[in-house]
Order: structure tokens, then sequence, then C-alpha cells
């Protein structure tokens, strides 16, 4: 029995592949639990256009984060941090800081605050390299600079 899957099956396959499974399984798991529908002619016509929609917006997206990457190479973010009579700094910079300053500064959309990562530890003021991972395949560096207040 063919059927299209409607969501992720373990073992079976991703939503929206047309997969082959034994009667008994299709007909008494995966069709009343909603996890597939029969795949007839008209089922089989609007999975094809669903799967030519879903990779024409996964195209469109990794052509945007291209062109994010290429504004990320150039931008610098400035941050400023107190620091005590002893050299050192009061508290710490994290990744979500610098995330909320880079789209504070930039006003750049498209920015996952969760997917930026600091190369290395700010302990004081200097210039530092932060990555912002923008789609799986696409990443792009850019550079933080922490000044004393």
């Amino acid at each position: 029995m063919k059927v299209i899957l409607m969501q992720d099956v373990k073992k079976l396959g991703k939503k929206g592949e047309v997969v082959e499974t034994t009667e008994g399984y299709g007909r008494n798991y995966l069709l009343p639990k909603n996890l597939a529908k029969e795949a007839n002619a008209a089922s089989l016509n609007q999975a094809k256009q669903d799967k030519a929609t879903a990779e024409h917006r996964a195209a469109q997206r990794k052509d945007e984060a291209i062109v994010l990457a290429a504004q990320l190479k150039k931008v610098t973010v400035n941050m400023k941090i107190k620091i005590g009579s002893n050299g050192k700094m009061f508290g710490s910079i994290a990744s979500k800081d610098v995330a909320e300053a880079l789209i504070e500064q930039t006003k750049l959309e498209g920015i996952d605050r969760r997917k930026i990562e600091i190369k290395e530890q700010i302990k004081g003021p200097g210039v530092y390299k932060a990555v912002a991972k923008l789609h799986p395949d696409i990443s792009s560096e850019f550079t933080v600079q922490v000044e004393e207040e």
C-alpha cells in the first residue's frame, strides 16, 4: 500500500515522502492516527506541488542567508562594559548580550539570538570574533569591540 506521510514517522520516512507499507500497518495504524494519507492520483500531485514549494522556500532562505552573511562580515559590534579599579570586568558578556547588541546596532532581520557564539571568552576590553550561524550550511564571522565605559 502506498501512502504519503503527513508527519515524520520513525523508521519509515519524513513528512511528504511517498512510501510503501504493508496493508495492515497503513490501514490500522498510519491512517487512523493521521500520520499518513492514502496515495491516489490527486494526493500524489498535491504532494509533488508541496515538495516543489518547500524546495523553493528552502532555496530562498539560503539565498537570504548568503546576503545576510555578506552584510555581517562588514559589521563591528561596539559594546561598553564597566571595569573595576582592579582592572577586572563586572559580570560577563555572553553570546546573548552580543546578539542583542548586534540586532540593536545593525537593525538586520533574520538573526537568531541562540545561534550566535563567541569564539573566545570575553574577559575585558579588546577586539573579539563571534560567529552567527544563519543557515545549516552558512555562517558568518563578525567583530565584537569591547570598550571600557
